[in-house]
């Protein structure tokens, strides 16, 4: 039977841990400038700002983990209550006097030689412009209040913990995405409807926010069963009992209003929001085709920037009248772009065949060599009279259907060609994964010698993985020079390569779906490595969050955001395998203590 346990029941080694990680994190956030810097965006005006919210939600969730339990199997929880809200209130209330502590080192000692944002901005952010006195007080106040509401989370329903957590999410997102929510109103025509919501000078008005958070509440507490999951179970279901002709014409209605939601959707999120949108669309191109080699192949390719390289100078040395090597004839767009696919269907072989009988972190360190050297090699003076070296190549010009000019500066335009783009890639990427090709990638991937030995040409299979690839690199490249309208060699650095990676390793490995997930939340709302997301205060610390992302996925959930069923099938094989020989051999060493 399940009892309610005394206040002081707790394990102090663990509450401390717990508030060490969140005085770190705190500290960390603010000593990097991050703090200072988001303290200047405000989401709800006398409330909030980006800064508070940045070092808020640490001792809500070390708070929640302080008095997270785990379930022992046969045994009863313990109801959760003061108890609970005593560890996290007790978190954050060492949080907060280690962070105070912080605050007033950095005023007695000049920390700027080691750590330059800890100057007086941050001092005075730390202690909400109070001073040290005061301010320390307030600080370990606003732990201690945010650590209990963390660990209050295990005292609510679970109804209650969904509606608040809505409702508050809902509200910070509508007051983060300011700029965006604007230009949205904007696209339907209801631009008035801003000054309701946002002060002239940023962020909701206590008022808007009040009422965002009821009406989200209200939706939640009597929209129950009309959810998006409920309405596409309820679609899903009338679609299984229809007959055929009605299926296929509704197919064709789905389709019609598609073409419709293509067309209408660029001139309704605006300027700024197809620009996010062209970029998402191109690293989730380039995402595709890394996917056929490391998620389907199962070859870790570490230098696939190359390929995009190519398809982008390509495109460039082909089309710009100001083309360094003028021997070159220059062509139409479209004329030049199956010579470039040509080209880096050739590369992609090349690079494949050196690499052919490596595996795993060879691979992987040959690959990275290869593409530094393409950069270098467009660095070089050897090749300069051809690409341009560190000048690279400019006045390419932007793409052309008939009298349709798809100029690269009007990213609702250059929006409908990435569309195409992507829908293509994303069905050859379809069709490709469950075709024989696919399979034998599959089987590539999961064994080598055994494939071989079932009678798969490994080399064959191999070679068309990494051609695949690259002709898919190659045309985000085209497109990409074609729409920026120049190409340097800085455009294509290693980095590239590794943000690619990062996309398709948190979205999920072989998963389609997952890969676009992973790059409308990287690409789209940080951005890539030289271009702006939704979140762009986050600019300067975008790396850091990718750093910060790619490790918490490779230890909570390997298999990305929206995995593969096979993926995930493997990865949790492999864990249980191993659990069985663990415990097989625990087994073992008792048996060997009782003999003895």
């Amino acid at each position: 039977m399940s009892t309610t346990r005394p206040i002081t029941d707790f394990e102090t080694k663990d509450v401390l841990i717990q508030s060490a990680l969140a005085a770190l994190a705190i500290s960390f956030i603010a000593a990097i400038g991050m703090l200072e810097e988001f303290n200047n965006r405000i989401l709800i005006t006398s409330l909030l700002s980006l800064g508070y919210l940045a070092i808020g939600w640490v001792p809500i969730l070390f708070g929640y983990r302080a008095s997270t339990e785990v379930a022992i199997e046969g045994v009863d929880p313990p109801v959760k209550g003061p108890r609970d809200l005593f560890v996290g209130g007790t978190v954050g209330a060492i949080a907060g006097v280690v962070v105070s502590a912080f605050a007033w080192l950095a005023s007695s000692v000049d920390l700027t030689g080691i750590f330059i944002h800890t100057g007086p901005g941050m001092q005075s952010v730390l202690t909400f412009g109070q001073g040290i006195g005061f301010g320390s007080l307030l600080m370990i106040v606003f732990c201690t209040v945010l650590g209990i509401f963390g660990a209050s989370l295990h005292v609510m329903s679970p109804t209650l913990r969904s509606i608040i957590g809505v409702a508050l999410g809902t509200t910070i997102v509508i007051a983060i995405f300011e700029a965006d929510v604007k230009e949205l109103f904007k696209g339907f025509r209801v631009r008035g409807a801003t000054s309701l919501l946002y002060t002239p000078t940023g962020g909701l008005t206590i008022v808007s926010a009040a009422a965002i958070a009821a009406l989200v509440t209200t939706i939640k507490v009597y929209g129950k069963g009309h959810g998006p999951n409920a309405v596409y179970e309820r679609v899903k279901q009338h679609h299984t009992n229809q007959s055929p002709e009605i299926r296929r014409r509704n197919s064709w209605l789905w389709g019609a209003a598609g073409v419709a939601v293509y067309l209408v959707t660029p001139q309704i999120l605006g300027k700024s929001l197809s620009e996010t949108a062209v970029t998402v669309g191109l690293f989730l191109v380039l995402g595709l085709g890394l996917n056929i080699v490391v998620g389907q192949a199962g070859m870790l390719d570490l230098g696939y920037v190359a390929f995009f390289a190519v398809g982008a100078y390509g495109i460039a040395m082909l089309t710009s009248p100001f083309r360094p090597a003028q021997w070159i004839p220059q062509l139409d767009f479209w004329v030049a772009l199956p010579i470039v696919v040509i080209v880096a269907a050739f590369v992609g072989i090349l690079v494949g065949t050196p690499v052919i009988r490596m595996r795993g972190d060879y691979l992987a360190i040959v690959t990275l060599g290869f593409g530094e050297i393409i950069q270098k090699l467009f660095l070089s003076d050897w090749w300069k009279p051809v690409v341009g070296g560190a000048q690279g190549i400019t006045n390419v010009p932007s793409v052309s259907i008939g009298p349709v000019e798809f100029a690269g500066a009007n990213s609702k335009m250059v929006f409908y060609l990435v569309a195409i783009l992507v829908a293509g890639v994303f069905v050859l990427s379809h069709r490709l994964q469950y075709s024989r090709v696919g399979r034998s990638w599959a089987a590539l991937r999961e064994d080598e010698q055994i494939a071989e030995a079932m009678g798969i040409n490994t080399v064959t299979s191999k070679l068309l993985a990494f051609s695949i690839g690259a002709v898919i690199a190659a045309l985000g490249g085209a497109l990409f020079a074609a729409k920026v309208g120049s190409v340097f060699p800085s455009s294509f650095k290693l980095l590239v390569s590794l943000v690619i990676l990062v996309v398709i390793i948190v979205g999920g490995l072989g998963s389609l779906r997952g890969i676009a997930v992973g790059a409308i939340v990287l690409i789209g709302l940080l951005g890539g490595p030289t271009l702006p997301g939704l979140l762009r205060e986050f600019g300067r610390f975008k790396l850091l969050i990718y750093g910060v992302i790619l490790i918490y996925m490779m230890l909570k959930r390997p298999e990305g955001l929206l995995p593969s069923v096979t993926r995930s099938r493997e990865l949790h094989h492999s864990e249980m395998t191993q659990d069985a020989w663990l415990d097989k051999a625990g087994d073992f060493e008792e048996e060997e203590g009782v003999t003895t």
